[in-house]
């Protein structure tokens, strides 16, 4: 059913889908970039679900155990997170990307998606956290773009951390800038 809801926008809209579907991963932190409008969630996720790739979204526990949305909120792609696992007090959290990571190693298929700026507003510097993750859990980066400009989605390639955080965000990032967001004014520069 979200296919078939992900083509009719797709189609409505005049938006492509472009590049391989087919990336060879089970595992994947996926990164949704730029990330300048509200817009981006729809059309990500719809992205895709029209690729076949099974990227998830984590959001708050509180909200997939919501009786009313946690439903609705599943079947797009969420997972709920706990920072407080059972068996942890009351005093101690993991980090969201300890809880993720975590996800990783329970799950044989995990592919989440991550918008490094952490906002729709201009950010000079992207949040280290889905670099964190992709390091602690032992898995590659999706760089996954949405080109409000060309109305094309897709993935572009899969990078592999190399533990040289700068080095490999110039190169990530490199990328980004040649994509334009619905804003343009607050993607990568």
């Amino acid at each position: 059913m979200w296919k078939f809801i992900s083509k009719i926008i797709f189609k409505v809209s005049g938006w492509k889908i472009e590049g391989d579907s087919h990336i060879g991963l089970k595992k994947a932190v996926v990164i949704a970039a730029p990330h300048t409008s509200n817009w981006d969630f729809i059309y990500a996720r719809a992205a895709f679900f029209l690729l076949g790739l099974p990227v998830k979204y984590t959001i708050k526990r509180e909200w997939t155990d919501n009786k009313v949305f946690g439903g609705l909120l599943k079947r797009l792609g969420a997972i709920g997170i706990d920072r407080r696992p059972k068996g942890m007090r009351d005093d101690q959290k993991l980090s969201m990307v300890e809880a993720m990571a975590n996800l990783y190693k329970e799950n044989d298929e995990m592919m989440i998606m991550i918008t490094p700026e952490g906002t729709r507003k201009y950010v000079e510097k992207w949040k280290s956290g889905f670099y964190r993750l992709a390091e602690m859990a032992e898995v590659p980066i999706a760089l996954g773009y949405l080109d409000f400009e060309r109305k094309r989605a897709g993935i572009h390639s899969v990078y592999h951390p190399t533990g040289n955080y700068d080095q490999d965000l110039e190169e990530i990032m490199s990328f980004y800038r040649t994509v334009k967001g619905k804003h343009p004014e607050l993607g990568v520069k």
